[in-house]
């Protein structure tokens, strides 16, 4: 496949022409078709006689979305283009991405979640629900295109907001529309699932806008039914397909990535993609203190899927530098909502007790933060506002330079803003944030926070998944893209307190993750075909642009 150009039709499928040529959101250019191809392509009186160029074109929607009131306004207007003209929305998008990532994805994407039966415009990926069991093939072969990456949700944790259901679906479009605009993934190979297994949101089944089954979550074996025959269509479906699981509960989401991670390419991106952004973020942060990574104590406000997975790739990277298992993991702590997660209590899953302390209890998060004296604290818990004055201060009586992540989004369930991690710390704090926070002066310097954005992570890693047609996603993958986003921070972005790269930086960024992801994959053995000469050229080659091309 060309850089740019859709996967090919099928033998003997006719391109389209006329109105139909018009409706293809991944051929259609609008205004932009030349005069040739309105001639060639029977287009002739079905636009304005004026051919406007893309960049004219993109200026009309900037303006236009400029003009909305607020950010739901933008986030439909922006979704009605990906409907119509998928090359001019990644070009607005690529072009104006630290505008665009937040409407597109957090934190507006969970309120477009909240409101999805109310702004649903047209279709987009396939709903699959527990009343489609026996048939999933069947339904799987009504998607027009060949999948190369599918994000799948069943909608029940979605962001800090619980059990969304159908209206999750906001979240598989939104991540795949990062894996093109971040990653150059063609957009064709993208194919957002909802596993439509009902809700117990009680609000979402009154009301009468609701998309998804009317009916109470289905669980236990017919649920494992559900997602078997799933994963199984889908392989059979789209043969070497990537599928990320994306939101699902605490309760589901380890197990069924420890049972399918064996067994075919995949992986869950709220357990892994954020560990690798987390630990990309440490790495930058003692870059700054001279710190090393085997002698940071970390504290955990949440003991869910980010902070497990977040705690066992600084494990291996521990490992990976001289300490021992136990050793590394007797140096990150954690709080749950029942307070410390130590030895004595019996209400621990078999995650948590990998990381429970040989310690005394202790009640809330500041009390366990004086009594264990970390140099980090990385809030994943999804409570907004729990990293109060007096957790931030402490940090800064402990530390010279307190790193200080609040990674949980949107922006109402961050544990703290920008201008309070540095305030409350004298403007010491290493900070980073799960949603979008402006720059802040203080003290006559500005400090330029950026997001520990998931989407630094696995755009690149599903890029160098299909540049490599790996077979399996690895932990080890994850610490390649890990060190190499740290690697790409630059000391101008420490010196104004950035511990990630300028998010208009994310294709270059990607593309060197891709690189590194796709090395794993060769020299693991993983990978279907023989390593290029030039792996990176490779990877660039792979990635879409979404100028338009000529089709005449």
């Amino acid at each position: 496949m060309k850089r740019g150009d859709a996967p090919a039709r099928s033998a003997g499928q006719e391109a389209p022409r006329g109105m139909e040529l018009l409706r293809d959101p991944l051929l259609n250019k609008g205004t932009a078709f030349t005069e040739r191809e309105r001639d060639a392509l029977g287009l002739r009186g079905l636009l304005p006689p004026h051919v406007l160029s893309q960049d004219e074109q993109a200026e009309r929607i900037l303006e236009h979305l400029r003009r909305q009131p607020d950010d739901l306004e933008k986030y439909v207007a922006l979704s009605a283009l990906h409907d119509r003209n998928e090359s001019l929305f990644f070009r607005v998008v690529c072009d104006n991405i630290d505008e665009m990532q937040p409407l597109i994805y957090t934190p507006t994407v969970g309120l477009a979640c909240q409101r999805f039966g109310h702004i649903y415009q047209r279709p987009r990926g396939l709903f699959i629900g527990a009343n489609d069991r026996g048939r999933i093939a069947q339904v799987l072969k009504n998607w027009p295109h060949r999948a190369g990456i599918i994000v799948v949700s069943d909608g029940e944790r979605i962001l800090g907001l619980g059990d969304l259901g159908a209206n999750g679906m906001g979240i598989p479009i939104g991540k795949l529309s990062l894996y093109t605009a971040c990653a150059g993934v063609h957009p064709a190979l993208c194919l957002p699932v909802i596993l439509d297994v009902g809700t117990n949101n009680t609000e979402l089944l009154g009301d009468p806008f609701y998309v998804g089954l009317r009916q109470r979550r289905l669980r236990g074996a017919g649920y494992d039914e559900l997602v078997e025959e799933f994963i199984t269509a889908a392989q059979e479906a789209f043969p070497g397909v990537l599928i990320q699981f994306e939101d699902f509960a605490n309760h589901n989401a380890f197990r069924l990535l420890n049972k399918y991670r064996d067994r075919m390419c995949t992986f869950n991106d709220d357990i892994q993609g954020t560990a690798a952004v987390a630990l990309a973020g440490i790495l930058s942060a003692l870059r700054v203190t001279g710190g090393k990574l085997t002698e940071q104590k970390l504290l955990f406000l949440g003991a869910g899927e980010a902070a497990i997975g977040i705690a066992d790739l600084v494990v291996s990277a521990m490992v990976a530098q001289g300490l021992s298992v136990s050793a590394a993991r007797a140096r990150l702590c954690m709080v749950d909502s029942r307070g410390l997660v130590v030895a004595s209590r019996n209400d621990l899953s078999e995650e948590k007790r990998r990381y429970a302390l040989d310690h005394a209890p202790a009640g809330d998060f500041l009390a366990a933060l004086k009594a264990l004296r970390p140099t980090a604290i990385i809030g994943v818990a999804a409570v907004g506002g729990t990293f109060t004055p007096e957790v931030l201060r402490e940090m800064a009586r402990l530390n010279e330079r307190p790193i200080v992540f609040a990674l949980s989004n949107p922006t109402s369930k961050s544990e703290c803003t920008a201008e309070e991690a540095y305030r409350h710390t004298s403007g010491r704090a290493l900070f980073a944030c799960g949603s979008p926070f402006d720059p802040v002066t203080l003290d006559g310097r500005t400090f330029v926070p950026r997001q520990g954005n998931n989407s630094y992570i696995f755009p690149g890693v599903g890029l160098g998944a299909i540049a490599s047609r790996t077979r399996r996603v690895t932990d080890e993958m994850f610490m390649a893209a890990a060190h190499t986003l740290a690697h790409d921070v630059s000391e101008s972005d420490l010196e104004q307190g950035s511990l990630y790269p300028a998010l208009p930086r994310i294709r270059e960024v990607s593309a060197h993750i891709a690189t590194a992801v796709a090395s794993v994959a060769y020299r693991q053995g993983l990978a279907a075909e023989r390593e290029p000469d030039d792996l990176a050229a490779h990877v660039s080659s792979q990635m879409y642009d979404p100028h338009y091309r000529s089709y005449v």
